[in-house]
């Protein structure tokens, strides 16, 4: 019989479950700057693991040796990247205190002028391209300097940030098994070995898959490289840099990359002739990072990802599309790797069941 007491019992209960819950999130957004480091360590040691499994068994290195060598060869990248950027953040310092905000603005007026009479010329009311608002009205490039001082600030914390996540990195590198065996000692004996078998997969097909991401944000970088090389954009390894990371995003962010190439090279011809020299580049900027795409998506991401994490390039698609509807675009970041975790995990554990059995055919 259900009493006023087991009642007043299930009520308290359940207000302690949401209070604890709300605490809980709550202190995991107070720490998050922590859970980020905690998630850059974990891919970079998933990275990390076929290159340290290298230095162990074919360079017969012992395993504190073989961590340090791996972390070694991810300081140099790093390194390789930030060097990459220090002549843009030297002149953008030494100009800081000399920027002429009032000849960006003239030039800024005259580019928009250019494209006004442009569309003029063409019998195009640009008025409702632009906008019948006064565009200088609207534009406050007082801000510039505010916003490179706010790049420089952040540039300049990056530090302890990179400093912990390696930290991190190379306990979790050296002592993997003593992490695993400690995680297995909380779940159930009677799952301890589909337990087993399913971090072992899920750490080999992610590590493959970050190693697969990597190679295809590199190869999409040279051609990025190459499109603004042949049509002499200033700064194209930072630009290709760029917009080949932004190819973690998937489908929105290579779109982005377009948007901010082009942004890009026409700022970097300011005070040229619109029709016929910033117009033409720009547009042949875009239809080469077009080209980009089109061999990225129909040739290296669906290889790459398909080998990676053993699953069909339509597979991955639906994933990523369901992703993003979902979640928005950290879902889309994320799925590929959860959605692979999630497989393993199924076939580990409920082997049987037939949709399980077709997903997980090639795993």
């Amino acid at each position: 019989m259900v009493t006023s007491r087991i009642i007043a019992s299930g009520i308290l209960k359940a207000i302690a479950v949401v209070v604890l819950t709300t605490l809980l999130l709550y202190f995991l957004y107070q720490i998050q700057s922590v859970l980020i480091y905690l998630i850059v360590a974990l891919i970079l040691t998933l990275i990390g693991n076929p290159i340290l499994d290298f230095f162990r068994k074919r360079l017969k290195f012992n395993h504190v040796f073989a961590t340090i060598a791996t972390l070694f060869i991810f300081v140099i990248i790093i390194a390789g990247f930030i060097m990459m950027f220090i002549p843009l953040i030297l002149s953008q310092g030494q100009n800081l205190s000399l920027l002429n905000t009032a000849a960006i603005e003239q030039q800024t007026l005259q580019l928009v002028n250019q494209i006004t009479q442009f569309l003029e010329n063409h019998h195009i009311d640009s008025s409702k391209v632009l906008g019948s608002a006064d565009i200088s009205s609207k534009i406050n490039f007082n801000i510039i300097p505010n916003f490179l001082n706010a790049i420089l600030g952040t540039i300049s914390s990056f530090g302890m940030g990179l400093a912990s996540v390696l930290f991190i990195t190379f306990f979790f590198l050296k002592e993997r098994k003593s992490f695993m065996s400690g995680a297995i000692k909380l779940i159930p004996n009677s799952h301890e070995n589909q337990a087993l078998n399913s971090l072992e997969k899920i750490n080999s097909l992610l590590s493959r898959y970050f190693i697969g991401l990597l190679l295809q944000l590199f190869i999409v970088f040279i051609l990025y490289l190459t499109v603004l090389l042949i049509f002499g954009v200033p700064n194209p390894f930072i630009i290709g840099f760029l917009c080949a990371v932004l190819n973690i995003i998937p489908y929105i962010g290579p779109l982005i990359a377009s948007v901010l190439a082009a942004i890009l090279t026409m700022l970097s011809n300011l005070g040229s002739d619109f029709q016929s020299e910033i117009l033409p580049t720009t547009i042949y900027v875009l239809i080469g990072f077009w080209i980009v795409q089109i061999i990225d998506n129909n040739l290296s991401q669906p290889i790459i990802f398909s080998k990676s994490v053993s699953s069909h390039p339509l597979e991955i698609f639906l994933v990523i599309l369901i992703a993003g509807f979902l979640f928005g675009i950290l879902g889309m970041i994320a799925a590929v790797p959860l959605y692979t975790i999630l497989k393993v995990v199924g076939k580990e554990f409920f082997p049987q069941n037939k949709v399980i059995l077709m997903l997980t055919k090639n795993i």
